[in-house]
């Protein structure tokens, strides 16, 4: 037996003393029904709220896929191109107009392991689909530019891996193919037929399959066409990741963000059936959190990892990130959340310092008055001489909200290298933006803008330079026309 010591009991009783935690809560005592009711449905409204941005990356696949399906078909032979450049009437998270787009989706539990073979000269990757990166492919990729096989094994394949192949095990049935095939200058600005005939050499069939039997490639041409491949933003949201918890591995989403799930009734192989009252806290969930995460975006980071130069406005939409949103010591939920609100894909290449390889992607919101750049107003944004790009470089004209291209008469809002682009005399480039052609802009050099409504300009350098690197050449700020 042990004995009780209850003399601190008696003294808290004499005192009135308790504990900071019981005096904090009710006095030690349970809370009103009502009071518990209300904090119960408070905490299901929050747990909604971080299961929207910790799945974020799967439902924006989930969205290209789906739209992508539902106008050009699916199956592992489907592979949409882009053949006339992509416009804005794709409507995708942050697509660039300045090289040939190829996109699938592939399922490795209905057609088990497949072989892609990719051309040469291809910038892209594979991810799972919640946009890890199995592989990038291409020049940092383990063809090398040359092209090559790749093998992509389901997560739960355990049988023969031949030889020959870049293989990689997915974490996710589903897996996301991402090619961009370079266009040459041309008479009147970029070929996109060389780059097509190239992304129409990619060939894609299970590994097992006998020749006879692998379906016959299809290149369905994506331009010209008003496709929505965005991710849902009602109450599609949750069902559409409900049919994703249930089709993939327990293991493919990481436990505590499980546990975030569960907690809203999204359970592997348990119906998901939210009361009306779970309903409504699931919708309001789903239209409050994206507000959430572009208020974050609007009002910047405190610690200004965001921004690449300490002179000019223009951000680094990884923050300093790995390419699996990993910080120093953290992962960086946030910052991944703000990225696929606008954009998809995040691979090593997009990331790493690669030199004459990779690829850079500094965004501005603000001009150089640190106003909002508002596509009313007029800007110009001048490019100093020897932009370091060894492929090529461009700007390209975004909504804000989802990342989608400027919706004006033009409908390419992009100027790249390859255009007929004016230069001034000492090689350096002076583009516009503007509701209208500010009269000074040549018509080669504007980018059309929408009245009312705010835009970020994102500059891309392909085969980036030792001197972005090393901030000897920097872009000049965005600046309003007076």
């Amino acid at each position: 037996m042990f004995a009780v010591d209850v003399s601190h009991l008696m003294a808290q009783e004499a005192t009135g003393k308790i504990p900071p935690l019981m005096e904090q809560i009710n006095k030690g005592n349970w809370l009103p029904q009502q009071e518990a009711e209300t904090l119960r449905d408070e905490f299901y409204y929050q747990n909604a709220i971080q299961a929207y941005v910790l799945t974020l990356p799967i439902l924006n696949t989930i969205g290209m896929r789906d739209g992508s399906e539902a106008t050009f078909g699916g199956g592992y032979n489907v592979l949409p191109i882009w053949k006339d450049r992509m416009d804005s009437r794709a409507w995708v998270p942050t697509p660039n107009a300045d090289v040939i787009y190829s996109m699938s989706y592939l399922d490795l539990k209905k057609d088990g392991p497949l072989v892609v073979a990719a051309p040469p000269n291809v910038i892209g990757m594979f991810t799972d689909f919640y946009q890890r990166t199995l592989t990038d492919v291409g020049a940092v990729g383990p063809d090398g530019a040359r092209g090559g096989l790749y093998l992509l094994l389901p997560p739960d394949y355990e049988g023969e891996v031949p030889k020959g192949y870049f293989a990689f095990k997915s974490p996710t049935y589903n897996v996301f193919l991402f090619f961009r095939t370079i266009m040459p200058k041309g008479e009147n600005g970029p070929d996109p037929a060389p780059a097509v005939a190239n992304a129409e050499r990619t060939r894609i069939y299970p590994l097992w399959a006998v020749e006879k039997d692998v379906k016959p490639m299809e290149f369905p041409n994506g331009s010209g066409k008003q496709v929505n491949m965005m991710y849902p933003t009602g109450s599609t949201y949750w069902t559409k990741l409900k049919e994703y918890v249930d089709y993939e591995p327990v293991a493919s989403i990481d436990p505590v963000t499980r546990g975030v799930l569960a907690s809203i009734g999204i359970i592997k192989g348990i119906p998901f059936e939210p009361t009306d009252k779970q309903t409504a806290a699931l919708q309001k969930a789903v239209e409050k959190a994206p507000k959430m995460i572009l208020a974050g975006r609007q009002l910047g980071r405190p610690d200004k990892r965001d921004l690449y130069y300490k002179d000019r406005r223009y951000q680094n939409t990884w923050a300093g990130a790995t390419a699996g949103w990993m910080q120093d010591s953290y992962l960086d939920i946030i910052q991944r959340a703000s990225y696929f609100q606008i954009a998809y894909s995040s691979a090593p290449a997009m990331v790493m310092r690669t030199l004459d390889a990779g690829s850079k992607y500094p965004f501005a919101t603000r001009d150089a008055d640190r106003d909002f750049l508002d596509g009313s107003k007029s800007y110009k944004l001048h490019l100093p001489p020897h932009p370091p790009a060894a492929l090529f470089w461009a700007v390209t004209a975004y909504n804000i909200t989802d990342g989608t291209m400027t919706a004006a008469e033009q409908l390419m809002p992009s100027v790249n290298a390859f255009s007929k682009v004016k230069t001034n005399g000492d090689g350096s480039v002076d583009l516009y933006f503007g509701p209208s052609k500010p009269a000074e802009a040549p018509d080669t050099n504007w980018i059309q803008t929408v009245s009312g409504r705010n835009f970020l300009a994102a500059l891309r350098l392909y085969g980036t330079g030792v001197e972005f690197f090393d901030q000897t050449w920097k872009p000049d700020d965005v600046v309003k026309l007076k």
